[in-house]
């Protein structure tokens, strides 16, 4: 579950070496002690005005959740107000772009997305890895993290260096890496990397991205309630505009909350596919709960340790209650549900890739497979270090933990693991 940082682009330092994060972190501590508390507002009525874009509907009632939420249950530095308010202008204003693309070509808009693939599962449980293998596929799309922050089609013979958007984005990447030294560990990813759809329903204030970020709970109460049927129409026009004019099979998507927003997606998209990958939840809760931390600390003062322990257990309790549910249900038929467990996955990633693609009638072409294991010659654990933080750091016991798992490992048949490795997220 990894949300993007809301880091403000930091102008090209030509000749200059970057300005580092411990320069910046000075040079906003010592503003702070003088400016209001307040400053800059991050409220939706200036994000609206900073934007130039009246918005509407669920996103104005969700904008207006998530700042009302922020102001009284997150303790924004000022560093950390002048990041979300570049953020949330942001997002508002690439949505009212991507309206634009379909105002402006009307024929973005009636070009269907088809059999989505929805890659799912717990958080930390092998679904990144899934699908940057994926993303290795010239004939499969994947939100690009680029994409995301600026959005646009990516041609099939896009070149990184050449992209100004993707340029853009890897600054922005490595401010944050400056900020955060531990997150390119647990989550690598550069500027063309694929990402989590969260992303893109943030664009309408509806995405479970902010409660990993911020800690909004009153935001996400509402959310829960609300659901995520609007977020997904959105999501699909999204999906639209960046397909138009690239031939492609099919997209195939991820995010962990994805759990949390079943009748959203199938509302939207009725053809939906799933591939579910299933790890054991006690090995991966000290990871979850240190990328929560790290993700917060720029941003937020006051960070307690067992509170992000207590969110995180209790939220993915929930959901691997749901995971059961959605299975037993018989909602998407067995030809469009696929469960895997992540030792199959890390253990011989392409077997089970071409697992994947024979269950859903899907050819693995030769061009494809040589990219993965391209990708999987370079980076065998997929880039990522190995976890050096304990359950006990955020004051969770793993054995309190195993009854309320019991019935989520017992259904889909998973073996406990050692909480200590470190494989694929």
């Amino acid at each position: 579950m990894t949300a993007l940082p809301p880091v403000p682009p930091i102008p090209e330092p030509g000749r200059r070496k970057s300005l580092s994060f411990r320069a910046l972190s000075v040079g906003f501590g010592a503003v702070e002690a003088v400016v209001p508390r307040r400053w800059p507002a991050v409220d939706a009525a200036a994000i609206e005005r900073s934007a130039g874009v009246t918005l509407t509907g669920s996103a104005r009632e969700g904008l207006a959740r998530l700042t009302s939420s922020m102001a009284c249950e997150t303790r924004l530095s000022l560093f950390g107000r002048v990041s979300v308010r570049y953020d949330l202008t942001r997002l508002a204003r690439n949505a009212a772009m991507i309206e634009r693309m379909h105002e402006q070509t009307p024929a973005i808009g009636v070009a269907p997305v088809t059999a989505p693939l929805f890659i799912m599962g717990l958080p930390r449980s092998g679904t990144s890895f899934l699908h940057s293998l994926l993303g290795y596929d010239p004939d499969v799309l994947v939100p690009r993290v680029w994409q995301t922050l600026y959005p646009a089609v990516r041609p099939r013979d896009f070149d990184k260096t050449r992209s100004l958007a993707a340029r853009k984005t890897d600054r922005q990447l490595a401010i944050f890496a400056g900020m955060a030294p531990d997150f390119p560990a647990i989550h690598p990813i550069d500027a063309d990397s694929p990402q989590e759809c969260s992303e893109i329903t943030a664009h309408v204030f509806q995405s479970l991205r902010f409660d990993t970020t911020f800690r909004v709970p009153s935001y996400t109460k509402w959310l829960d309630d609300f659901g995520h049927a609007a977020a997904f129409a959105f999501h699909k026009r999204y999906l639209q505009a960046l397909q138009h004019g690239v031939g492609a099979k099919f997209w195939a998507l991820k995010c962990p909350d994805h759990t949390f927003s079943i009748p959203g997606i199938l509302a939207t998209y009725p053809d939906a596919r799933f591939v579910v990958v299933h790890r054991d939840p006690v090995h991966v809760f000290a990871s979850v709960a240190h990328m929560t931390e790290v993700l917060r600390k720029p941003f937020l003062r006051d960070i307690d340790a067992a509170e992000i322990g207590r969110q995180v257990t209790e939220r993915w309790i929930e959901g691997a209650r749901l995971l059961v549910e959605f299975d037993r249900s018989g909602t998407v038929p067995p030809h469009r549900l696929l469960n895997m467990q992540y030792e199959e996955l890390t253990g011989d990633p392409i077997t089970a890739v071409h697992r994947i693609y024979h269950h859903f009638g899907e050819t693995l072409s030769s061009v494809a497979e040589a990219g993965m294991r391209t990708h999987l010659a370079a980076a065998p654990q997929g880039g990522y270090g190995r976890n050096r933080y304990q359950l006990s750091d955020f004051g969770i016991n793993p054995e309190r933990l195993r009854p309320d798992f019991a019935p989520y490992m017992d259904y889909f048949g998973i073996k406990p693991r050692s909480p200590n490795s470190g494989l694929p997220a």
